[in-house]
């Protein structure tokens, strides 16, 4: 997946971003959404404007128009979500929904286009994501959050697996993903035996934020079914070497 599109200029989340890794050849992408105060959903990763744009202030107190005058590294405007689900129709997005403001319009914005099976819906925040979950007329994928994360983390080199299976039934119950890095300060996340233990219950292993090839081959080695990466380039190059980019 690339990370908030693909841009060696800093240019995230910004279309300029998401075509470069579409042109790639990339068909899954990384972004993360936010509302405006009068409701339309945006490709941004932070609370504010500052640290990327050219713009001030809070999303959810900014109007559409006014956050449309920010400049992404001074150049790209801020994305709208419906302009990246029709300029690049076949492909599939990873959704991290970033505030509460966020999840009625972004299952309005999915149930409009009838993009059910194109998205990935995730967030830190479990109650957050099954929210958006719970508005939708037909299941979407999704990916667990921090709390059940966690769990699994903690839970899963100390149980068998049909305890895990059944201690973990209701959290994992609309999870098809763990979207995790490969450890959390000291602790290991991402081992043979978490991808194994992952799979076993029929989970797919997401791995964020990985940018060197080393570390991208050691990974796809241990049986991870998704990278997350700033580097589409590098990723790319490394999946062709192992035979496993389409076409290669």
């Amino acid at each position: 997946m690339a990370h908030r599109g693909f841009s060696l200029d800093g240019l995230e989340n910004s279309m300029a971003a998401f075509r470069a890794a579409v042109d790639l050849g990339y068909q899954h992408l990384e972004t993360d959404v936010h509302t405006t105060s009068d409701g339309v959903l945006l490709l941004f990763h932070d609370d504010t404007l500052e640290r990327v744009t050219d713009g001030r202030g809070r999303i959810s107190d900014l109007t559409a128009a006014e956050v449309a005058a920010a400049r992404i590294g001074g150049l790209e405007p801020v994305p709208l979500f419906d302009e990246l689900l029709t300029a690049f129709p076949h492909a599939r997005m990873n959704l991290d929904v970033k505030d509460r403001d966020s999840i009625r319009s972004l299952a309005a914005a999915i149930e409009r286009h009838g993009a059910h099976d194109r998205v990935l819906v995730a967030s830190f925040s479990d109650r957050r994501r099954r929210a958006v979950l719970r508005l939708l007329s037909r299941p979407v994928a999704s990916s667990a959050g921090v709390v059940t994360n966690g769990l699994f983390v903690l839970l899963g080199p100390l149980l068998p697996a049909g305890l895990l299976r059944l201690v973990l039934r209701r959290p994992l119950r609309d999870v098809q993903a763990l979207q995790v890095p490969v450890r959390h300060g000291v602790v290991p996340v991402v081992t043979p035996g978490f991808v194994r233990r992952a799979h076993r219950l029929g989970l797919v292993v997401h791995v964020w934020t990985i940018n060197g090839p080393a570390e991208m081959h050691r990974l796809l080695d241990l049986g991870v079914d998704g990278i997350v990466t700033d580097r589409a380039d590098l990723l790319k190059q490394v999946l062709q070497e192992r035979g496993e980019w389409p076409g290669s």
